[in-house]
């Protein structure tokens, strides 16, 4: 209790609480709780009756060299992963991920993003860093990645949509509708893409296909769409036909070819093109077989009966 309330129950002449000589307010005096014991610390060492704990040099001796090496540490820029390291041990290393909204991208592309080593740890991981290289990926359009408590990332993407494959020259590439690459095809579920060829096809397609698309049975049969010149349109059908539109005015165009084609069977027939170019004429272009029998055909026609001499009666 003489720690608590210096002076109390000294006498007159009593000498009055001192810390290392200097002498403190006498009277009623009560130090806070936690001055309590550091303060009874100090006095001792001021009578001298205070005696260093064992192995108190040593202790003090590591904490030295071990502050230092962390202010070291700190000037040197690694205490990062000084960090990474001691926490990773501790419990926080990741060891789980949950990638979720991918479907063209591959999990093995985004954990190579993710740049884990097995001993990364969750407190010290970079998730806006990580994040921004996920999103460098072709198919990303989005990407967040979410620290999960105690050793879990939660990466969530948007990909883009694509809307067609782009063919120019040897080089065949997804798109989206706006006509921006994607990424180069790479077969699978892709091929069921719209397949556009020649320059200019991308800007010009997102309408054109959507007058296609008003009559399904023809849609169904185009098996791609040419772009000539960037003026006008072919088609190239399942069975090898092309047809060849006109110049801006592809709705009567179509609107004619699938009324022949339903009325005569105009698309089913042994041609190789049938030619809408010219307003007044449909000109169309039989297959080499065609043509060979056709030619044939002419050839077997009978010729003009010679007329039989009359006979006189």
């Amino acid at each position: 209790m003489s720690a608590l309330k210096w002076g109390q129950g000294k006498g007159k002449g009593a000498a009055g609480p001192s810390l290392f000589g200097l002498s403190l307010p006498s009277g009623h005096f009560v130090l806070p709780r936690v001055l309590r014991r550091p303060v009874r610390i100090l006095a001792r060492l001021g009578y001298g009756d205070f005696e260093a704990p064992r192995f108190s040099a040593a202790i003090m001796s590591a904490v030295l060299l071990a502050s230092s090496g962390v202010y070291g540490s700190y000037l040197g820029g690694h205490a990062d992963g000084i960090i990474q390291s001691i926490t990773a041990r501790t419990g926080f290393a990741v060891d789980q991920v949950k990638v979720v909204g991918n479907r063209q991208t591959s999990e093995i592309d985004i954990l190579d993003r993710l740049e884990l080593d097995g001993w990364t740890s969750l407190i010290g991981f970079d998730a806006e860093a990580a994040r921004e290289r996920i999103s460098g990926l072709p198919w990303v359009e989005m990407a967040a990645v979410r620290k999960v408590y105690p050793h879990t990332l939660e990466v969530r993407v948007e990909e883009r949509e694509a809307f067609a494959l782009w063919q120019q020259g040897n080089d065949l590439s997804v798109i989206e509708k706006d006509g921006a690459v994607i990424a180069p095809f790479s077969g699978g579920k892709q091929v069921l893409l719209p397949l556009l060829i020649g320059d200019g096809a991308p800007a010009k397609a997102p309408d054109f296909l959507a007058k296609i698309e008003k009559y399904p049975a023809l849609a169904s049969r185009v098996k791609g769409y040419i772009r000539v010149g960037d003026r006008r349109w072919d088609l190239k059908l399942d069975n090898g036909i092309t047809v060849k539109l006109p110049e801006g005015a592809e709705d009567q165009a179509l609107a004619e070819l699938v009324t022949m084609d339903k009325e005569k069977g105009l698309l089913s027939r042994d041609i190789a093109a049938v030619d809408m170019r010219l307003t007044d004429r449909l000109v169309v272009e039989l297959t080499p077989e065609a043509a060979t029998q056709r030619e044939a055909a002419l050839n077997e026609k009978p010729k003009t009966l010679k007329r039989k001499p009359e006979t006189k009666i």
